[in-house]
């Protein structure tokens, strides 16, 4: 039966799902005889013009799409996510099956800590299901201002700030403090985080090369601005390296800059009290500004930043990372705090992370692995292309041990690795278990 111009050949009243009205009238032989559009759309007016031209657009915009994806397949560079059930710990179910993890920032095991659990809850039945608001209109609640308080006292600062992710807060803090006319020096590894910031901030940006001090004097000698900030992690999150941090404060003090640090991967971590990096090097008040996560070794998720009073008024009013979005729920609040309490007082669940990290380490190292000299939990194993650490992963995680590929453009080209991250809850038969396989699998390749 012969098909009206009101019925498309399809049998649906529309082309493509939310297409305005006049766009079905078109006929799916105008998207083969474009003359027909232009004829008909005279016709039907600008309404089902724009609607067949939105129809076009999504029609490009799914080809190319498909183009990226396939791209991505072809240079083994595209990424899934795999579903966790249960609570992340030690060992996590992957598929239906427990594989012990390696793959992790739950640096001391407190995700699955029911004391951090229990304090997620009572706050949660405390202060309700989220903050309702942004912070400086009614999300600042009493959970947050109690923690804060908290932060900088472990801290030692004389404020801190809670934002919704360490994301968040370093976008925010560098486009609050440096602008036009000013210089931020970023070291080459930093995380994307604080690259995004310094290109987000409209500050010259210079480039150092990774943890070199001579090359960042040269870049600072040559290069004045109304305001210079150095950037840098003290953990760099896929090497595991340490920032040169004494020699960066040298600098700082030299050439009238100031540091700001991202101790996403070092709070908890490093320090008596697991304050990080700064602390554990007595360097905590030669630091303006510190960041630190609560996503990572405190378990929860969110993250702070601690400096002096006006560095935080300064925040306040004017990250719009933080005054743009939502407060922390309550209960992740509450389950932070609980895991500071177990940070401060507990120091022997930080070396038991230490003790499994140097274990794993030494085992990976005389099992064959070529790995770098041992500075924090973070165990980078360099496989080189994308294609042979993809088959190492899967060959591990076949053997029951989960420790994904990172490929680039998260790391450079050819330095395609496993980034194995023991944790504290962690046993030595499991670390020595893990050697084993991963070093099997990486033979086999």
């Amino acid at each position: 039966m012969p098909t009206s111009s009101a019925t498309p050949r399809n049998g649906k009243s529309r082309l493509y799902p939310g297409e305005p009205p006049g766009a079905a009238q078109l006929g799916m032989q105008d998207c083969l005889f474009p003359w027909a559009v232009v004829l008909r759309a005279n016709v039907l007016g600008s309404h089902a013009s724009a609607g067949i031209l939105g129809y076009r657009s999504r029609m490009t915009l799914s080809r190319d799409l498909g183009v990226e994806l396939a791209a991505l397949e072809d240079q083994d560079l595209r990424r899934i996510r795999r579903t966790v059930g249960g609570l992340q710990g030690p060992s996590i179910e992957l598929h239906g099956r427990q594989v012990l993890c390696l793959a992790s920032n739950n640096y001391l095991g407190l995700a699955g800590d029911p004391r951090v659990v229990a304090g997620g809850v009572e706050a949660l039945q405390a202060g309700g299901a989220g903050a309702g608001a942004s912070p400086l209109i009614s999300g600042h609640m009493q959970a947050h201002e109690t923690f804060e308080v908290a932060l900088a006292d472990w801290q030692g600062t004389e404020a801190a700030l809670v934002f919704g992710s360490g994301y968040h807060a370093n976008i925010g803090v560098i486009g609050a403090l440096v602008g036009a006319g000013d210089v931020v020096f970023s070291d080459e590894l930093n995380h994307a985080s604080l690259i995004d910031g310094c290109r987000l901030s409209k500050a010259r940006r210079l480039v150092y090369r990774h943890r070199d001090l001579a090359d960042l004097e040269a870049k600072l000698r040559e290069h004045p601005g109304r305001r210079r900030l150095i950037v840098t992690d003290s953990v760099f999150s896929m090497d595991g390296d340490l920032a040169p941090l004494e020699g960066l404060v040298s600098l700082a003090r030299q050439y009238d800059a100031e540091i700001m640090l991202d101790e996403a991967h070092a709070v908890g971590v490093f320090g008596d009290e697991g304050g990080g990096y700064a602390d554990a090097l007595g360097l905590g008040d030669q630091v303006a500004i510190r960041m630190g996560t609560l996503g990572k070794a405190f378990g929860s998720y969110g993250a702070f930043v601690s400096g002096t009073r006006q560095l935080i008024d300064l925040l306040v009013n004017r990250a719009r990372a933080y005054i743009f979005s939502t407060g922390l729920p309550p209960a992740t609040v509450g389950s932070a705090a609980a895991a500071l309490e177990i940070i401060r007082s507990e120091p022997e669940i930080r070396e038991r992370l230490w003790r499994n990290a140097r274990r794993l380490h030494a085992g990976l190292a005389e099992g064959g692995c070529t790995m770098q000299p041992f500075e924090s939990p973070i165990l980078p194993v360099v496989i080189g292309s994308s294609a042979d650490v993809l088959h190492v992963a899967q060959q591990s995680l076949a053997e029951g041990v989960f420790a994904p590929a990172i490929r680039p453009p998260t790391v450079a080209e050819g330095t395609a690795r496993l980034r194995v991250t023991p944790i504290a809850t962690h046993t030595e038969a499991e670390m020595d278990a893990a050697a084993r396989i991963l070093n099997a699998a990486r033979e086999r390749r």
